[in-house]
């Protein structure tokens, strides 16, 4: 999520996320107390204006998380569904219960042609 000094990102989510000043480099980024309020509203969390601050600085330290993340080398690095090296226990196809429609049918109070009938609750 790099920027040029002065530059301004705008988000899918309408956020606005501004570089930090106080970075040398001009790419640290920061958060604005609106886009924090905006996000707090979208994830239902009551966020305290005197919070907005904290909130916003970890917010702004998990954006940049993000980006040295995206930064790691993935030269030779197989992509996987599960840290884990596991294989699915296969087992055979075959049917281990037997067919008790009929039996569970003489358990309902009426039923009619292989269906169970309920009394009408809506006119």
């Amino acid at each position: 999520m790099s920027t040029f000094a002065g530059e301004r990102l705008r988000l899918a989510s309408g956020c606005m996320i501004l570089p930090d000043p106080v970075a040398e480099s001009g790419l640290r980024m920061s958060i604005d107390h609106a886009s924090v309020r905006r996000i707090a509203r979208l994830a239902r969390l009551a966020v305290a204006d005197a919070d907005l601050p904290r909130v916003a600085a970890e917010l702004s330290r998990v954006l940049e998380l993000a980006d040295q993340l995206a930064d790691a080398p993935l030269d030779g690095v197989e992509p996987m569904a599960h840290p884990h090296a596991q294989a699915l226990a296969w087992r055979a196809d075959a049917v281990t219960e037997g067919d008790r429609a009929d039996a569970l049918l003489a358990l309902a109070p009426d039923s009619r042609g292989g269906l169970y009938l309920v009394p009408k609750v809506i006119e």
